[in-house]
């Protein structure tokens, strides 16, 4: 193993990284230093949650969007707030209930490849393809912190975990009052209710969220509602055992895609064609979980949960297609624990984390050809169990005080059967085997400023719906794709006012796959080996306490470097829909006491449609937004918020086989609220 070219590179950062601060650190003045390698936007809230599975013991580039900067958004979703973060692109289909997602580490949001883990409160809350319904169940006022993982060194995941993972964590304990009502272009309301009660060892936490919007297209409206409570009780000092239930339901009409010449013709249209088509969603999740102290050095954190998706869409894509009711349920139980200690091996500093989940999936996925909703033939009439384990072993060693190193092991097993009810016919998954997922970080603190970091590991891919299982004329087990991955880095931050971070990061994988989003079996293609690189640079800059000015900036290259062999000619071509940069940049100005003032932009290079690379580069963008926030008292706040200033047409594009289809995004649209809180 330890002499393959990768190892042998990523070997070579980490030694690289580790004699470039040795010399620096000769003079061991260091005294207990932090090796911190995180990126913040806005206020961060640290609570009392146990050390078990914590993002602290992380060496990769971490990011987080604080509560303060969420709950003041005038978004349409939630995914548009990752989309803030450093080095993240949003992918905005616009269509519905099927909105858009985020992605990172140059992984598009086609829905493809979902190379993201998402977790609400530590739930994962993927669906069975890896999109991210469940995220819609979040509004932004009920957000505490959002926190982004990237890179393959972070052992706690595995299923979903191929880039990374993002981690929205709501509202949690304390007795308030918080309710927000906006209204605004194209007939959008909004009413947002959070509180807490918390009276001892037992506390509280409800949101009540409702938004309806006519949407920028003709027929684009929505309506969206979303119910949730928490509820932790303190059975002792150190133990706390804790409830989550969610409800979120959602009906949507779509405007479809447009061609070309309607799209600049008339980018608020709808296609007579579309005229029928819309979506009904129900979600819902709960979870149970439980968290012990058993000491000073011992923690202990369990999960036990269960998520429902019921989507029901009526979708025709173009002129020359047929309708299609698509119908999708998902039922999926699941239980994690994880075991923290820390003390001294020796006289070394020393800590190990072990921990383990199972997932269980009930899945069925049904299609139709249908004419004004009305179904003609049955296309695709599925039922799937997947059930994926691992565990993993994490230690971290700091024989110094400026040095910390954490190896970890992390192994995953998946299971299931497939049935396809319309011939009848069952099929066994691929015989994955073990999959095995080591790891290493380093970091370097040669001044209480500065963290250098490097890290390397390996994740996973395996084929989703029916392309998990061995179905013919498939007569050969299919292996997992590994991701390979390393990252080296700096941190700078010499005190309150600045905060810097570059890191430069590449990634392989070694045979690709991405389902085919239309096909009536619902199965992959092979892309081949990939490679991804890039490098990101962040900066936070207070310039005085009423003015603070952020901006990142990513490049990233998605390449195949050996294709599949029936498509020899896409060896060297770009990765579709990828785009090689990625801006983001806001200022923060608070010229008297009782207003804010912002201003936010955001902007990415354009991309290749498939990846063949021979339709044309779209996608390109840049945007400008602004807020204003006046306090009346300590109670009441006014909000105004204008978002794409310019008024500048930007789209989300693809392609069909036969033409480019285009989705536009909103035009210049404006928000006022008011919030009160108590």
């Amino acid at each position: 193993m330890f002499n393959h070219p990768r190892h042998t590179r990523s070997r070579l950062a980490l030694a690289i990284a580790t004699a470039a601060v040795s010399v620096i650190c000769t003079a061991a003045d260091a005294e207990n230093r932090k090796a911190d390698t995180s990126f913040s936007v806005g206020e961060i809230i640290v609570t009392a949650k146990g050390m078990a599975g914590s993002t602290d013991y992380v060496l990769t580039s971490v990011d987080r969007l604080g509560g303060d900067v969420a709950q003041q958004a005038d978004i349409d979703n939630v995914y548009e707030l990752v989309g803030q973060m450093p080095g993240v692109q949003v992918t905005d289909f616009n269509q519905g209930t099927t909105n858009g997602k985020f992605s990172f580490r140059a992984f598009n949001g086609e829905g493809e490849i979902n190379a993201v883990k998402l977790l609400l409160d530590g739930i994962p809350s993927n669906s069975n393809t890896g999109n991210m319904p469940y995220i819609d169940m979040i509004f932004p006022l009920n957000i505490e912190t959002i926190e982004v993982v990237r890179g393959t060194s972070d052992a706690r995941y595995g299923l979903h975990n191929i880039a990374g993972s993002a981690n929205i964590i709501t509202r949690t304990g304390d007795t308030y009052l918080d309710a927000r009502l906006a209204a605004g272009s194209y007939d959008t309301f909004e009413a947002q209710l959070t509180g807490g009660y918390a009276t001892g060892t037992f506390t509280q936490n409800y949101q009540f969220a409702y938004r309806e919007s006519d949407g920028y297209r003709d027929h684009g409206g929505s309506d969206r509602f979303s119910l949730s409570g928490k509820w932790t009780y303190a059975m002792t000092e150190n133990a706390t055992i804790g409830a989550i239930a969610r409800y979120y339901e959602a009906d949507a009409e779509e405007p479809g895609y447009l061609t070309y010449a309607d799209s600049r013709a008339a980018p608020r249209m709808t296609n007579a064609y579309n005229v029928s088509d819309g979506d009904a969603r129900d979600m819902m999740q709960y979870a149970v979980t439980l968290d012990v102290g058993f000491s000073d050095n011992l923690d202990w954190s369990s999960l036990a949960y269960y998520n429902r998706l019921r989507d029901d869409r009526y979708v025709k894509f173009s002129a020359g297609a047929s309708q299609q009711r698509r119908l999708t349920r998902e039922d999926v139980w699941g239980v994690s624990s994880i075991v923290h200690f820390h003390g001294d091996l020796g006289a070394i500093p020393f800590m190990l984390e072990f921990g383990g989940n199972v997932e269980w999936q009930d899945n069925e996925s049904l299609r139709w050809l249908a004419v004004e909703r009305v179904p003609t033939s049955q296309t695709r009439d599925q039922q799937y169990d997947l059930n994926v384990g691992g565990v993993y072993i994490e230690a971290v060693f700091e024989p110094t005080d400026w040095l910390r190193i954490t190896p970890a092991w992390r192994i995953d097993w998946v299971g299931g059967d497939f049935r396809n009810r319309l011939a009848d016919t069952t099929a066994p998954i691929n015989d994955y085997g073990s999959i095995d997922q080591p790891k290493l970080s380093v970091a370097l603190t040669p001044t209480d400023d500065i963290t250098l970091y490097a890290n390397w590991g390996k994740t996973y891919q395996i084929g989703l719906g029916s392309g998990a299982y061995l179905i013919p004329p498939r007569q050969i087990d299919l292996e997992p794709s590994i991701n390979e991955g390393w990252e080296t880095g700096i941190k700078y931050a010499p005190g309150d006012r600045l905060e810097l971070r570059v890191a430069w990061w590449e990634q392989t994988a070694t045979g690709e796959l991405k389902r085919k989003l239309n096909d009536p079996l619902g199965d992959f293609e092979n892309v081949g080996a990939t490679d991804r690189k890039g490098v990101d640079v962040q900066v936070n800059l207070a310039l005085s306490d009423t003015l603070d000015i952020w901006g990142a900036v990513a490049w990233q290259k998605a390449t195949i470097n050996t294709p599949d062999p029936a498509t020899p000619q896409y060896a060297g071509n770009t990765i579709d829909h990828t785009p090689r940069w990625l801006w983001s940049a806001g200022v923060s100005w608070q010229p008297m006491d009782k207003l804010v003032v912002e201003l936010t932009g955001r902007a990415q290079s354009s991309y290749y449609l498939s990846n063949a690379n021979a339709e044309g580069r779209f996608g390109d963008y840049a945007v400008l937004d602004a807020q204003l926030r006046y306090r009346l008292s300590d109670r009441y706040e006014l909000g105004l918020s204008v978002k794409n200033i310019t008024s500048t047409y930007y789209e989300y594009v693809w392609y069909d086989g036969a033409q480019s289809l285009h989705s536009p995004a909103n035009g210049r649209n404006a928000m006022a609220s008011v919030r009160a809180r108590y």
